[in-house]
């Protein structure tokens, strides 16, 4: 066995498993090696059965080819309902439960061969109480939520892919925090069929990797967009807007990225500007508060009602002010949002792409909690597509990037731009 293969790229290793010069038993073999290694102090993984993963990887090398994930070892975070394994969604209520069926993204994953390689730990349903995983970075800080499983699980090299959900900023925080590519696509691209839901208007299902190819050839199969398997070459000049809402509360680090962000893509040729956001924009971050609180209260209703106790203090605080909510309040953020869309070809006049902050910094120490989510909760709000780009680090030597943000379903040229930026921040 090749003692490196759970560090290979996804691509890289599809290609060996598409031509079996690779086989899907030695590359579990690699990835389970690493989490028997590196888990007992990381905690990335709640569920992890060896045994039932060589099996399956045992019986994708003896047929055929399956698709384009044939073989692929896959964490899955756990508020995706698996039918092989449990699905707890990161509360006591749920201890032991065993869904009957697996949530779409993991079914269609399933169909193309991939390998779920167990699941990869959560906050309490994707909101705010840490999970026990700690940054693979540095164990005293926090890898950010709610993809905290999935995101520490990619960074420490123990599988190549990984599932990952947004409501807030569970995607693109987390990729920051542990300096991997995160990529939550333009709302509804990937269905969400079998996902435990929080909010249905912000919910957005993406995916966990460390090379943005990796991350579109895992949306190719889960949104059945094969155009995302070829991104587009950069010919003409990228328009790169830089876009800074909430600057006063980034840290040095950040405005650090900006700084160097400009100056390699410019030297690189991309056309560089900085793109303020609009007096209508001002209020986008108080709108996804409201609209996310009212729609959590709701879709955890019966666990408010039947299991009150085993629910956070934290999350019961957001439910509490979302009942409390006039409905006139909410639809009104709704109408708010709705407006706001129609500005978006204005902010987009001036670039392809945006380039924003994924969060203030570095990752926090892990007891201060998963990190302040500002930063990602308007373009949730407005479903953009978004990727976390890593490309440097701050003072303490942990993970700095900047998001890309794309128009509305400009996931493909999205991704192809990412691309092209995080080679040349990389450089």
């Amino acid at each position: 066995m090749t003692p490196d293969l759970h560090r290979l790229s996804a691509t890289d290793l599809a290609r060996g498993l598409q031509s079996r010069s690779l086989s899907a038993e030695a590359v579990a073999r690699a990835c389970l090696a690493r989490v028997a290694e590196r888990d007992g102090e990381l905690h990335a993984w709640v569920h992890v059965d060896e045994a039932q993963v060589l099996a399956q990887a045992r019986a994708l090398d003896q047929g055929p080819v399956r698709g384009l994930l044939h073989g692929l070892p896959i964490g899955v975070k756990d508020v995706f309902d698996t039918h092989d394994m449990p699905t707890q969604y990161g509360s006591p209520i749920y201890a032991g439960h065993r869904p009957s069926a697996d949530a779409a993204p993991v079914a269609l994953a399933r169909e193309a061969g991939a390998l779920m390689l167990g699941k990869t730990a959560t906050t309490e349903f994707s909101t705010f109480q840490a999970s026990p995983t700690r940054n693979p970075r540095n164990l005293k800080h926090t890898p950010g939520g709610s993809s905290s499983g999935s995101c520490a699980a990619v960074g420490d090299h123990m599988v190549p892919l990984a599932f990952g959900a947004q409501t807030a900023a569970s995607i693109i925080r987390p990729a920051a925090y542990c300096g991997v590519v995160g990529y939550k696509p333009t709302h509804g691209l990937i269905s969400g069929v079998g996902v435990k839901p929080l909010s249905h208007t912000l919910d957005t299902i993406g995916c966990v990797a460390r090379t943005v190819d990796d991350v579109a050839l895992f949306a190719a199969v889960l949104s059945g967009d094969k155009s995302l398997l070829d991104l587009p070459a950069i010919h003409s000049p990228l328009r790169i807007g830089l876009c800074k809402p909430h600057a006063d509360k980034l840290l040095p680090e950040t405005h650090a990225a900006f700084e160097l962000a400009a100056k390699k893509l410019t030297a690189a040729g991309a056309k560089v500007v900085d793109v303020p956001l609009s007096p209508d924009h001002a209020q986008l971050t108080q709108a996804h508060i409201d609209i996310m609180a009212f729609e959590t209260a709701r879709a955890l209703s019966d666990e408010r009602l039947r299991h009150g106790d085993a629910i956070s203090a934290g999350l019961r605080g957001v439910i509490d002010k979302g009942l409390q909510m006039d409905h006139a309040h909410y639809a009104a953020q709704l109408r708010y949002v709705e407006e706001t869309r129609t500005t978006l070809p204005a902010l987009y006049a001036r670039c392809d792409v945006l380039l924003a902050p994924s969060a203030a910094g570095e990752a926090p120490l892990f007891e201060s909690g998963t990190g302040d989510p500002t930063w990602c909760r308007l373009w949730t709000l407005l479903g953009l597509p978004c990727v976390h780009l890593p490309f440097t680090q701050g003072p303490l030597g942990l993970p700095v990037g900047l998001q890309a943000v794309g128009p509305l379903h400009s996931d493909r040229a999205t991704l192809a731009a990412s691309a092209w930026m995080l080679k040349q921040l990389t450089a």
